[in-house]
């Protein structure tokens, strides 16, 4: 649901200053205090770090309660850092200029873009997905995406517009965008989708050994389009400011459930070796945060 006046307006603003304000100190003190801004104040206001801690108690029961505490004040942190770096292209794109394509799937990726054979790659709300975007455009790729717009409509105007400029053509979530991003992976061009959010009208698969509805349409455009569906991930390195963008082998073709399954598979082992990297406040499983 859209949002709109007052209200809505004076959240832009604050959100807005927030990311653009810290613009005066260096970038490498630039994004830890707009992490630390996140973590320790919006989230918890928000009440985001209340619903991770609950889906993260559902995961993972063996945590306890610091752990559960420590690993979503992170992964607020690392949400807003990803803000951070997104409103500050010029310097997040001179920090990310080193990096380069990395893990066992490069070869068919690169042999993909060579035959001009569609391309889906696939990721979820960890680590900074931006990178990945940036790092594939640099590499000769034409990568769209398919974003959801934020609910509040002022917010969601100026995003859109970096999300478009940190790699295009960035496609709006609707019927619209979706035949917009039919066309330009039919061309023999990438697709960058982010498959980690509930669908209602998703496969009933598991993630985390916990039952949630996973969206098929990637693993369904795969096999349409004779496309390559590939798990890509942006981690963020220990020292917080920099990346290893690892593209993982193709996920074999079979049926959509199964190649999701695999999917899931994947982001599951992704998270669970740097777990303050999710979004963990999604409302991800079935008996999840409400």
């Amino acid at each position: 649901m859209e949002k709109r006046g007052l209200g809505a307006w004076l959240t832009n603003l604050f959100l807005v200053s927030m990311l653009n304000l810290p613009k005066i100190l260096p970038y490498s003190w630039r994004i830890p205090l707009i992490g630390w801004l996140t973590s320790r104040i919006i989230a918890p206001l928000s009440g985001h770090q209340a619903r991770a801690r609950k889906n993260l108690t559902l995961a993972c029961p063996g945590l306890g309660p610091d752990e559960v505490a420590k690993i979503s004040r992170a992964a607020s942190n690392n949400a807003g850092r990803m803000f951070g770096e997104m409103y500050s292209r010029k310097d997040f794109f001179k920090q990310i200029k080193d990096v380069r394509l990395q893990g066992p799937g490069v070869t068919a990726l690169e042999n993909a873009r060579l035959e001009q054979r569609p391309i889906i790659a696939v990721s979820g709300h960890f680590g900074n997905y931006d990178v990945v975007r940036a790092i594939f455009s640099r590499a000769g790729h034409k990568v769209g995406g398919l974003y959801r717009p934020m609910s509040n409509v002022y917010f969601n105007a100026h995003y859109a517009q970096n999300l478009e400029a940190i790699a295009s053509p960035s496609f709006k979530q609707g019927r619209r965008g979706l035949a917009q991003m039919i066309r330009h992976l039919r061309g023999g061009n990438m697709i960058a989708l982010l498959t980690d959010q509930r669908d209602r009208d998703g496969a009933r698969l598991t993630f985390f050994g916990q039952p949630t509805l996973t969206p098929l349409s990637a693993a369904e455009l795969a096999l349409k389009y004779n496309a390559i569906l590939i798990p890509v991930y942006g981690i963020r390195r220990e020292n917080g400011l920099d990346f290893d963008v690892v593209v993982e082998d193709p996920i074999p073709h079979s049926d959509a459930k199964t190649m999701m399954q695999a999917v899931n598979d994947s982001l599951e082992a992704r998270v669970r070796a740097n777990m303050g990297q999710w979004l963990w406040v999604h409302r991800r499983w079935l008996g999840g945060a409400p």
